[in-house]
């Protein structure tokens, strides 16, 4: 497994987000499953990831599927109550760092959930209302 593959799924399963932005390119792009929308940036990305660490429960990686450049995780997870199965497909630029992330997940009613859970909880985030503006 690539070595940011690697820190980013160990940083994720021990719950430690604050290392993953180190695992990111500046220019980052992050594509949601809850809307057709790109975030753009490592600031920006990693405020959106921060609070669907704090949304998701019982996360856990299935497999880890990839080479080189490109990679897929597949995980399990809750949100509010309800099971949920996704894909993380990240791809490195030729330093290492996720160029770009993009999830989809499964079922839509899991997924309405998250929008909901995110949207109540970066609607009070002051510090994560400044990045809104990196939504394309």
């Amino acid at each position: 497994m690539h070595p940011t593959i690697q820190k980013f799924h160990d940083y994720v399963l021990a719950n430690d987000h604050s290392k993953v932005p180190s695992l990111m390119a500046e220019d980052v792009t992050f594509q949601p499953p809850t809307y057709w929308a790109t975030w753009n940036g490592r600031d920006a990305v990693a405020a959106v990831l921060g609070h669907v660490n704090e949304v998701f429960h019982d996360f856990e990686y299935r497999r880890v599927m990839g080479s080189g450049n490109d990679w897929a995780l597949e995980f399990q997870c809750k949100v509010e109550g309800l099971d949920c199965v996704g894909v993380d497909l990240i791809t490195l630029n030729d330093d290492g760092l996720m160029q770009t992330f993009e999830v989809v997940m499964r079922p839509h009613k899991t997924i309405g959930a998250l929008r909901a859970a995110m949207n109540e909880r970066v609607s009070k985030d002051p510090a994560f209302l400044k990045h809104k503006s990196a939504l394309t």
